[in-house]
């Protein structure tokens, strides 16, 4: 079984050259180090206490609603 060699969550260091330039690899790995970022949150987002509940709420609310008769 292979080590995990990912470095997992590490702020990688991107700093311009000896002329104030960025490489490509260097622009390449700040976005997507902004992806991971913005991924992290939306992922903890969704595992929020009030997104996971909104079927048990809409369930309540739609029990508690009166029921609509045909042709209304």
């Amino acid at each position: 079984m292979a080590t995990d060699t990912r470095q997992k969550n590490m702020t990688w260091s991107v700093r311009p050259d000896a002329n104030g330039h960025y490489s490509f690899d260097s622009a390449r790995l700040a976005v997507l180090m902004d992806i991971r970022d913005e991924l992290q949150k939306l992922n903890s987002l969704l595992h929020c206490a009030n997104f996971t509940g909104i079927p048990r709420t809409l369930q309540t609310i739609s029990r508690k609603l009166p029921t609509r008769k045909k042709g209304e």
